[in-house]
Formats: C-alpha cells, structure tokens, sequence
C-alpha cells in the first residue's frame, strides 16, 4: 500500500465499484418485474385475470304509445316543466 494514499482513498473506488453492483442488480430486477407484467396481459391489452367484458350493449326496447298515452306524457312534461 502506497504511503502517501490514505485508507478512505483506497476504500473509495471498492465502495463504488459494489454500489454500481448493487444498482445494477436492482435496476435488471425491476425490468424483470415489468417484463413478467407484460406478459400476463393478452394481446388485446386486457388483464388475463378478469373475466371477459360483452362488447355490446343490451338491445334498446321501445315501445309505441297510444295517443291518449302521448298526451299524458306530454302533460306530465308540462307539470314538470311548470315546477321548476
């Protein structure tokens, strides 16, 4: 060991050289992690856990209404709209 190299000079590039290690070794875990991610999803982008969503909506129901019935209804708007 040289004389004029003090211990903390020595100790410096061993420490950095085992925190560069440690970072390295942290960052392949996480994209590890990330990759292993991406592959549980299907390749439509959907979670593979969840149950698969209907794409389409239920199918509307109309009913035709009488005359007397539209009247009504038209009245009923009137009353509501007379409220506000």
């Amino acid at each position: 060991m040289p004389e004029n190299v003090s211990i903390l000079q020595l100790l410096g590039p061993v420490v950095l050289a085992l925190v560069v290690a440690l970072w390295v070794t942290g960052l392949a875990r996480l994209l590890r992690q990330y990759r292993q991610a991406d592959l549980r999803r299907t390749p439509d982008g959907t979670l593979s856990g969840l149950p698969r969503q209907r794409q389409t909506a239920p199918d509307l129901e109309a009913v035709e209404l009488t005359p007397a019935e539209r009247d009504a209804f038209a009245g009923l708007v009137r009353q509501l709209n007379d409220g506000r």
